[in-house]
């Protein structure tokens, strides 16, 4: 998918990829504003304690750093916002930046995905998706985890752009 062409990494999405990206950076963007809520598992996976022992200690550095923290993470999904072509799908260019606010906001986007999934170290993609395909093929679920599989794809197409 993502080559590099110079300075630039490139990559072309069909309109329904660019529905997705968009739709995925935009919920990454309510998650870290409207619906920032420290007790969601998703929050606290985007944003673990420094100090899993320590409440105190934890507390103190999230109240030094969080602000930085989401707005970099606001920043980064709004630079896949800002980079993607209109609903008609097309050509996205990255500098080296860009490509890298992509790949921090792909990763916030699959944590946050892959919590909500219930995707845990270990858990075998492929063989979740076939039961899920299996149980009901039209389910949410089924789309849900075709789009973690996708920004996946998408996350490796970039980083080995970046280091070709």
């Amino acid at each position: 998918m993502f080559r590099r062409r110079g300075g630039r990494y490139v990559a072309t999405f069909a309109v329904d990829e660019v529905r997705v990206l968009r739709k995925v950076a935009s919920e990454v963007v309510g998650l870290l504003t409207d619906g920032f809520d420290h007790s969601d598992p998703v929050v606290g996976r985007l944003f673990p304690d420094v100090y899993a022992d320590d409440p105190a200690s934890a507390a103190e550095v999230r109240r030094y750093t969080e602000g930085d923290l989401k707005t970099a993470k606001i920043d980064q999904a709004g630079a896949i916002l800002a980079a993607l072509p209109g609903d008609e799908g097309g050509e996205v260019r990255l500098d080296a930046e860009a490509a890298e606010a992509w790949l921090r906001a792909l990763n916030d986007a699959r944590l946050a995905m892959g919590v909500r999934l219930g995707v845990k170290e270990g858990t075998d993609l492929g063989e979740e998706l076939d039961d899920a395909v299996a149980a009901d093929p039209s389910s949410t679920r089924v789309f849900q985890l075709s789009v973690y599989a996708y920004l996946g794809y998408l996350q490796e197409s970039l980083l080995n752009a970046l280091i070709d």
